[in-house]
């Protein structure tokens, strides 16, 4: 059986490290914060690229401007944290947080179930949250620290229905998948909002929009025309090939789409952003 990895925590760590003041200890605290939600956000590996990532797109971002004795605590702080990092892999350790491990445990899961990218990664999401919010491991496998959560989410949260449905779906699996709980009983009742009138642009912006979009080859214009006409999901939008187009037809194949399903988001009569067939506007 192999060994289980001893648990490192760097903010505990830096809590103990003697080398630095308490003003610089509250300065690397907070720059290592903000590196590690980034790092979370984008699902980055801890380690050196992903800190030049952090620095280039964040610490030195176009158009911000920092002082220079906050680019130096900034960047000790970094280095902190990179010699700290390699400390734990030569002792074998185990460095990720509460909510890095909950979130890689929910993608495994979600791996063997065959779930959806963007399922897995929404559900990985909230896990990451309920993390943050049990705090620690022993609370994290309880259902009554879930409930709380949950709890929190609908009525402190100014949320949709189906967000709160999202929530309570991601720590179910969580439950379910990961812990082993056959039927988890979350004693929370979801609340549906009210409906509101949707704010759409009219024709006349819709047009001055996509005009905004006309580069050098049209590609933005027409990929702009094509989902909007169409109804297209982003991820449907990028992975049509030239043969699920028809324009003799007027329509448009997805596959693979939501519920992996092949189908026609587009017939001959449904208009486009002007008033044409699909096939018009495509040709246009």
């Amino acid at each position: 059986m192999n060994a289980v990895k001893v648990r490192w925590c760097w903010r505990r760590d830096l809590a103990a490290f003697r080398g630095l003041t308490d003003q610089e200890r509250t300065g690397f605290l907070l720059v290592l914060e903000w590196f590690e939600n980034f790092r979370m956000r984008l699902g980055l590996e801890a380690g050196k690229d992903a800190a030049r990532h952090f620095w280039r797109s964040e610490v030195r971002k176009e158009g911000r401007l920092r002082e220079t004795w906050q680019l130096q605590q900034w960047e000790d702080a970094i280095r902190w944290y990179l010699n700290w990092l390699e400390a734990c892999h030569e002792e074998g350790g185990d460095h990720r947080s509460l909510a890095e491990r909950l979130r890689a445990a929910v993608y495994s899961a979600a791996a063997r179930w065959g779930l959806a990218l963007r399922t897995k990664q929404c559900y990985g999401a909230w896990l990451a949250r309920y993390a943050v919010f049990a705090g620690e491991e022993r609370a994290v496998m309880q259902v009554s620290t879930a409930t709380r959560f949950l709890t929190s989410v609908v009525k402190d949260e100014d949320c949709a229905y189906s967000t709160q449905k999202q929530a309570l779906n991601a720590v179910a699996f969580f439950f379910k998948q990961v812990c082993g709980v056959e039927e988890p009983v979350f004693q929370v009742k979801l609340t549906k909002t009210g409906t509101r009138v949707p704010v759409v642009l009219s024709k006349q912006e819709t047009r001055h929009l996509f005009e905004q979009l006309n580069g050098k080859d049209g590609r933005h214009q027409l990929a702009a025309q094509l989902q909007y006409g169409a109804g297209l999901r982003l991820s449907e939008l990028v992975r049509l090939r030239v043969k699920d187009v028809d324009l003799e037809r007027g329509t448009v194949t997805v596959r693979q789409g939501k519920g992996d399903k092949d189908c026609l988001r587009c017939r001959p009569s449904a208009p486009s952003p002007f008033g044409l067939p699909l096939a018009g506007c495509l040709a246009a």
